[in-house]
């Protein structure tokens, strides 16, 4: 990222505020690493161990979802970027403008205790990850102390990179592209050589449904990024290539989900156990030769550390939103703690990560997906976003519509979102209407969601930004009244 005023130093020190023009230097190709870096995730290959032992498909199926899921999922992170460059803001702020200043803090709270569980499972990965390298390398046994202490450590290094801005976060992933990279050749060549090529070709395949569900179950994994698109692209000028902006997004994330989701199947042929161990980092570093094993599993400690340092910086222009009047840095510490929390307990607790993950993965998306339909569907006739007005956060704003709220936003999302978990089926909830009917069947109830809010916020009546004046004189006669009473 080209320096600026606000990020020239290590620490960058603006907030969700509008980013002048003159600070908005950045280059859309410097958005390709963000997108591999959150993507680097060791949870990918049990995933992709889960569409064959789980969903019975064959390895060309997996190819069919490994390549579509990015382009489903990503190809919404980089439509949903193009805010960024339009408000210069990051995604919860430039919300603001949709939902009403009142309106927002409902979808904000949703998203920002959503991502307390998405940096909660990222933790506990890269813990995990931390523990079974001190395993292989030296003998040292996981206890419960040790698990507490190395889930200490990651959360520690995620907050020093994620309070440190975007500068840190984007360098990191630029290096962690090079790594990631001789990593997958690294694998794949060990693949290439140890694996009974004639089972995985063999295995038959299966139903379309299955396929469906699976390209499902791996984009919902990167919706959870849809609403921080905006975070990473506040800094491009307003002339950046909005063609750009998508192609990096599906680009970066797919040069990561395909090999890794086809690596993930083509172990599971051989070790199906992979796609439901408890803990699938040390279940990976036994199934690996050390050579491969130790440098695999650091590839995954940084891979997870960068995306909970992303999912992180996000989250703290989301409390930033939410009301918490304190630095960005300040208001990252908040998650960091929570996901320590959580994590201790689902390290010390739960008894099936995956079955965990998949479940959390389930209900996570529709959260996400509520908002993205109407924030989407704005986009459509929305081209600028007014900084002062987003910044002023009383009845003199211009987005503060009727009494703080957008009747069709607040409206379109809350029924978005109890239709899409109506729709919903996991582990830990089933909506009522997620058997027997299509989409309940495929795994796509944030796909609903998204559809139902984008729709219904189209064909509702929207009230008008209201000029700064106006709103003067309507708060000034409410006062009358209600003092007059």
């Amino acid at each position: 990222m080209s320096k600026s005023v606000e990020t020239e130093g290590a620490l960058e020190t603006r907030g969700i505020e509008q980013v002048p023009d003159h600070e908005r230097t950045a280059r859309t190709r410097e958005l390709f690493p963000t997108w591999v870096g959150a993507n680097i995730s060791v949870l990918l290959l049990t995933m992709g161990a889960s569409l064959v032992v789980a969903y019975h498909l064959n390895i060309w199926q997996a190819l069919v979802v490994a390549v579509a899921a990015p382009i489903v999922s990503y190809g919404l992170v980089g439509l949903i970027g193009i805010a960024g460059k339009r408000g210069g803001a990051p995604g919860m702020a430039l919300s603001r403008a949709v939902f009403g200043q009142r309106g927002n803090l409902l979808p904000g709270s949703l998203i920002w205790v959503a991502r307390w569980g998405w940096e909660t499972i990222n933790a506990v990965t890269g813990a995990y990850a931390m523990l079974t390298i001190l395993d292989i390398l030296f003998g040292v046994e996981a206890n419960s102390v040790l698990d507490m202490v190395t889930l200490l450590v990651f959360v520690v290094a995620t907050f020093a990179i994620s309070g440190l801005g975007i500068n840190a976060v984007q360098k990191c992933n630029k290096y962690a592209t090079y790594v990631f990279g001789v990593f997958s050749v690294l694998v794949l060549g060990y693949l290439a050589a140890n694996t009974d090529w004639s089972k995985v070709m063999d295995h038959s395949a299966g139903s379309t449904a299955a396929v469906i569900t699976g390209i499902g179950m791996i984009a919902a994994g990167g919706v959870s990024w849809i609403p921080s698109a905006p975070d990473f692209t506040r800094y491009l000028p307003r002339t950046a290539s909005s063609r750009a902006i998508v192609g990096t997004a599906v680009g970066g994330a797919g040069v990561v989900v395909l090999p890794m989701v086809l690596m993930g199947a083509v172990m599971a042929v051989s070790t199906p156990d992979l796609a439901s161990a408890t803990d699938p980092v040390s279940f990976l570093g036994e199934i690996l030769p050390t050579w491969i094993a130790v440098p695999y599993l650091c590839i995954a400690l940084i891979g997870m550390l960068l995306i909970n340092s992303m999912s992180m910086y996000s989250a703290g222009f989301t409390a930033q939103t939410l009301g918490f009047k304190v630095p960005r840095h300040w208001a990252v510490s908040v998650n960091a703690v929570i996901s320590l929390i959580f994590g201790g307990v689902l390290m010390l607790v739960a008894t099936s990560f995956m079955g965990s993950f998949i479940a959390f993965l389930s209900l996570l998306a529709v959260a996400f997906s509520a908002w993205v339909g109407v924030f989407g569907a704005d986009m459509l006739h929305r081209t600028e976003y007014d900084g002062a007005a987003m910044a002023d956060t009383t009845r003199t704003s211009a987005y503060w519509y009727r009494g703080g709220f957008s009747p069709a936003a607040v409206a379109a999302w809350a029924v978005g979102l109890l239709s899409g978990l109506m729709f919903t089926t996991s582990d830990w909830f089933t909506g009522p209407l997620a058997k027997n009917n299509v989409i309940g069947e495929y795994g796509l109830g944030w796909v609903a969601t998204i559809v139902i809010s984008g729709l219904l916020y189209l064909v509702l009546p929207k009230p008008a930004a209201t000029p700064a004046a106006a709103t003067e004189a309507a708060g000034a006669t409410e006062e009358r009244v209600t003092a007059d009473a």
